[in-house]
C-alpha cells in the first residue's frame, strides 16, 4: 500500500511498498483512510526530537476511514462504517480508562508508564503505525472508533480525532469561570481550538500569543480574540499584566510545547543541544504571567526528560497546574453537538489539502510555515470512494 515512510530527521517520503496491515487480534479492525492530518506534534518526530522514532515508521494520529475488515471479537463496528479514530489507543477497561483517562491507558503501551498508546508516534508511544497511509490496523476497535454522524463532513470529523478535543480539553483544564481572561500561547490548530473553546466555556476575554503574523491574523478571524506578537514584547509577564489591570490573566494555556521560540537559551538547551525535554519558554511565560491563584493548562508536547521550570514561582503564587494528553472519546459527544448546532466548524482551519503521494512536500510546507499554512490534510488515492 501507499504510506508515509520516515527515513530520518527531515526525511519522509511516500512509499508504495509498505505491506498492508492485517488483523492481529480479534478486537482489531482494518480501516481504509479517507482523511489524515499532519499535526504540529508530528513535526517533533519529523525534526528528530522524539526518542525511539524508528526508520520505516508511518506517522499520523489524526485520521478517518472506512472499516474494511473486523476481527472476530468486534461487535459494534461493521464493514462499510465511516469512522473517526481518536489518537489515543486505549482498552476501555483498565484502572485509568475507567476514570476516562484514555490517554493514560495501562494496557496499550508497554514502553512507558505514563502515556498510553498513540497511533504513529514512535515506539515511546507503543510503536503503532499511523494513518498517513491507505490502510491502518486499529486495535480495540469496539472501544475507540466512533461512527461519523451523517450530518458531519469528513473534513470536520478528522479534526475531532485530536486537534479540536485537545484544544477543548486545554480550555476545560483551565477551569474557566464566567468572565475570565484567558491567554493562549500558540496560534497553531490546537491553540486556535483552545481559544475558540474558551469562549464556549464562558471566558470574557481571550488573548492569543504567537510570532507569525499570518497565524495571528487567522486567530483574530477564527477565535475571535485579541493577539500579541511576542517578537514585539520585551517582557511577556509584564506585558500581560499591563493588559490585565496589573493582576495577570486568570488562565494561561500552553499550546506550543517543546519547540517554542522566544528564548535563545531555552532553544539551545531544549532543541539544538537537547539537555532538557524541549524549550520550556512558554511554561515560564505561563507561570510568570498568570495571576496569583490562577491556573496553567498544558497540552503542548514535551519530552520525558526534565525541563527547567520555575516551580518555585508556581508554589509562591498558589497556582493550579493541569496537564495531560486529551481524552478524545470523553469529549466527542459535546463537540459533535457543538458542530451540529453550528457553533464551531472545525474544517475552517484547514488551509491545504494535499495528495498522500506528496507527503514529503506536505511536511516541508507545514514545518517551514510556507504559503500561510495552518493545517494540512492528506488525501489518500482512494478517499473519493468514501462517498
Amino acid at each position: 500500500m501507499l504510506a508515509m515512510n520516515y527515513r530520518g530527521p527531515y526525511r519522509v517520503r511516500a512509499d508504495h511498498r509498505k505491506p498492508d496491515p492485517v488483523i492481529e487480534h480479534p478486537q482489531d479492525a482494518i480501516v481504509r483512510v479517507t482523511r489524515s492530518c499532519i499535526c504540529g506534534s508530528d513535526l517533533h518526530l519529523y525534526h528528530g526530537l522524539v526518542p525511539d522514532t524508528r526508520v520505516g515508521s508511518t506517522f499520523g494520529h489524526e485520521f478517518t476511514g472506512i472499516v474494511e475488515e473486523v476481527g472476530a471479537g468486534v461487535q459494534h463496528l461493521k464493514k462499510g462504517d465511516h469512522v473517526l479514530v481518536p489518537f489515543n489507543i486505549f482498552c476501555g477497561s483498565c484502572f485509568f480508562c475507567q476514570k476516562e483517562l484514555f490517554g493514560n491507558c495501562h494496557n496499550t503501551n508497554p514502553e512507558a508508564t505514563a502515556v498510553g498508546g498513540i497511533f504513529g508516534y514512535s515506539h515511546t508511544a507503543g510503536g503503532y503505525d499511523g494513518g498517513q497511509a491507505e490502510y491502518v490496523r486499529v486495535p480495540f476497535a469496539d472501544i475507540g472508533p466512533t461512527v461519523i454522524p451523517s450530518d458531519i463532513e469528513p473534513d470536520d470529523a478528522v479534526l475531532l480525532t485530536d486537534a479540536f478535543p485537545t484544544g477543548y480539553q486545554a480550555a476545560e483544564m483551565g477551569g474557566i469561570e464566567e468572565g475570565d481572561t484567558v491567554v493562549v500561547f500558540g496560534a497553531g490548530p490546537v491553540g486556535l481550538f483552545a481559544a475558540r473553546s474558551a469562549w464556549l466555556l464562558g471566558a470574557g476575554r481571550v488573548i492569543v500569543v504567537d510570532h507569525l503574523e499570518y497565524r495571528l491574523a487567522f486567530a483574530k478571524r477564527f477565535a475571535p480574540c485579541e493577539v500579541v506578537n511576542f517578537r514585539e514584547v520585551h517582557d511577556m509577564a509584564l506585558h500581560l499584566k499591563k493588559m490585565t489591570d496589573g493582576l495577570g490573566p486568570d488562565v494561561c494555556i500552553d499550546a506550543v510545547g517543546a519547540e517554542a521560540a522566544g528564548s535563545a537559551m531555552q532553544r539551545l538547551t531544549g532543541v539544538v543541544v537537547p539537555l532538557q525535554g524541549g524549550a520550556a519558554t512558554v511554561l515560564h511565560w505561563c507561570i510568570n504571567s498568570v495571576r496569583k491563584g490562577g491556573t496553567v493548562s498544558i497540552v503542548g508536547v514535551y519530552g520525558p526528560t526534565f525541563n527547567m521550570v520555575p516551580i518555585g514561582n508556581a508554589v509562591n503564587k498558589g497556582l493550579t497546574l493541569r496537564m495531560n494528553q486529551a481524552s478524545v472519546k470523553r469529549h466527542l459527544p459535546r463537540l459533535i453537538e457543538h458542530i451540529q448546532a453550528g457553533r464551531v466548524k472545525p474544517s475552517e482551519i484547514i488551509t491545504h489539502r494535499i495528495p498522500l503521494e506528496e507527503v514529503g512536500e506536505a511536511y516541508h510546507l507545514f514545518s517551514s510555515k510556507l504559503d500561510n499554512c495552518i493545517k494540512p490534510v492528506l488525501i489518500p488515492p482512494r478517499a473519493a470512494l468514501a462517498h
